[in-house]
């Protein structure tokens, strides 16, 4: 019964990845198999490590990054979104410091949607619940979502061109508003 859980926990966290996933296979100019993997591994690890950290790091943890984790998310899905609806309207490629494919924001994003399974780490720990097999299944769901969600993005994104960005950082800044209005409601 706990593996059922598991899966159904691993879907639930792996959504926001799938969708800036989509975003990303939108919006990235070298959509290859190679990139692909990247961004689909850099979600999966994020959202396999985070709930290792909040195993170990429990209530204590928390109780810190609670108050302003939200925002955390809320700023980096925003400033990317905004990015993408920026090129979206310019009709250009921006290089240097917003390349997508940069690692520095390509783990800003995998941490941005990966925050939701730090706090899940935390219940895991008060659970008993095997951190083990649950990063295993929720780093493998989340890849495999990350990647369809990739190459979803890359098909779209030959067929929209530059609207398709624009949705793109709208779905981002949605996704940054929805993360922040679920933690103002609780």
């Amino acid at each position: 019964m706990e593996i059922i859980i598991l899966i159904f926990i691993a879907f639930a966290l792996a959504m926001d990845a799938f969708a800036v996933s989509i975003a990303y296979g939108a919006v990235i100019t070298e959509p290859n198999f190679g990139n692909g993997f990247r961004i689909a591994g850099a979600f999966g690890g994020f959202q396999a490590l985070m709930p290792i950290f909040g195993w170990f790091l429990g209530k204590s943890f928390f109780i810190y990054i609670s108050g302003y984790d939200h925002w955390i998310a809320f700023f980096i899905l925003i400033l990317v979104g905004g990015r993408m609806i920026y090129e979206a309207l310019r009709s250009t490629e921006l290089k240097g410091w917003f390349d997508h494919l940069r690692l520095g924001v390509l783990i800003s994003l995998s941490i941005a949607t990966s925050i939701d399974a730090l706090v899940t780490g935390v219940s895991f720990s008060l659970l008993n619940i095997s951190i083990v097999r649950a990063i295993i299944i929720i780093g493998l769901i989340t890849f495999f979502l990350s990647l369809t969600g990739v190459y979803t993005g890359r098909w779209l994104g030959r067929r929209f061109k530059n609207w398709i960005k624009g949705l793109a950082g709208v779905m981002l800044i949605m996704i940054g508003i929805r993360v922040l209005i679920e933690h103002l409601v609780e």
